[in-house]
């Protein structure tokens, strides 16, 4: 096939816009050159791309398929053209993370340490959730994401940087607050604020019960720590979150760390990439500043 980037520009524009006339306004383009382009493009894969849903102009499978290297084609030319300007001398680059929410308690203080060494840098920063880490990373559509181990079987490659502990909270006033130390078999009947089943931290908390023939009994769900912070903190419930994430709730002694037989739960934070991915130079810089700094600049 012999397809042009402006007619893959075309594709992605039609996608995004579900109109041929509003994509050619987009592109500062005719509508009768893009339906033109659109006529050779198919003529090249030898399928139809779109078709028509109501009034609104929507990609065929082979339409999605050919958006998705289309996509990735664009992510390696704009890689391409970075690490040109870097070689070129210009101290510039861009930076797009992706991260758990957890996270968001800690990388910021990591990125504003990596500005200070490079105050030219842009970076684009998205928080979701453990699946859509998976998907951004799997899909090329961000450099890295910080999160927990990545899963096996999507050809990611995980570098752990920080130890991230698990630990079981409660509010000031609980009983078991009087009763420390506590064996973990009494926490057996006590009900538990917890994260969405998707959620790392709830996988390795009910792996860790099973584990010690206990089962997790699920109070409340709730998709944020801030959440589980909150509910703790009105007495509904115990809950198991990151350390990095009540370091203020602590200090004002609105919740407590108990002490419970086999916790913290020991777990990590990775830098997480696709396999063979290569890096401009300002991808690699931060990953390279997080595996060297991030244990000093993160002291619990």
């Amino acid at each position: 096939m012999n397809i042009s980037l402006k007619q893959l520009s075309i594709l992605e524009a039609i996608i995004e816009n579900r109109s041929y006339t509003a994509a050619s306004k987009a592109l500062f383009m005719t509508q009768p050159a893009v339906s033109m382009q659109v006529k050779k493009l198919e003529e090249q894969v030898g399928l139809p791309l779109f078709e028509r849903d109501g009034k609104e102009i929507v990609p065929t499978e082979p339409g999605k398929e050919l958006l998705f290297y289309a996509q990735n084609i664009r992510q390696q030319l704009e890689e391409a053209s970075e690490v040109m300007e870097e070689l070129r001398g210009l101290k510039r680059g861009k930076l797009h993370l992706t991260m758990a929410s957890t996270a968001n308690y800690f990388a910021p203080q990591l990125i504003a340490a990596f500005k200070r060494q490079f105050p030219k840098v842009e970076i684009t920063l998205d928080v979701t959730n453990r699946l859509g880490l998976v998907q951004a990373v799997e899909n090329n559509q961000t450099d890295m994401a910080i999160m927990g181990k990545p899963p096996s079987g999507h050809h990611l490659k995980g570098i752990p940087f920080i130890d991230n502990p698990l630990v079981v909270i409660a509010a000031p006033t609980h009983s078991l607050v009087c009763q420390q130390p506590i064996l973990l078999h009494d926490l057996a009947d006590e009900p538990f604020i917890v994260r969405e089943p998707a959620s790392g931290t709830r996988m390795a908390t009910e792996h860790f019960f099973n584990q010690h023939g206990l089962e997790l009994i699920a109070g409340m769900e709730m998709n944020r720590s801030e959440a589980i912070k909150q509910a703790v903190m009105a007495e509904l419930g115990l809950g198991i979150v990151s350390l990095h994430t009540i370091e203020m709730e602590l200090s004002l002694k609105r919740l407590v760390v108990l002490e419970v037989e086999g916790f913290p739960i020991k777990r990590q934070w990775h830098i997480v990439h696709r396999e063979g991915k290569r890096f401009a130079a300002i991808p690699e810089a931060f990953k390279n500043f997080v595996l060297e700094q991030a244990e000093t600049l993160l002291k619990l």
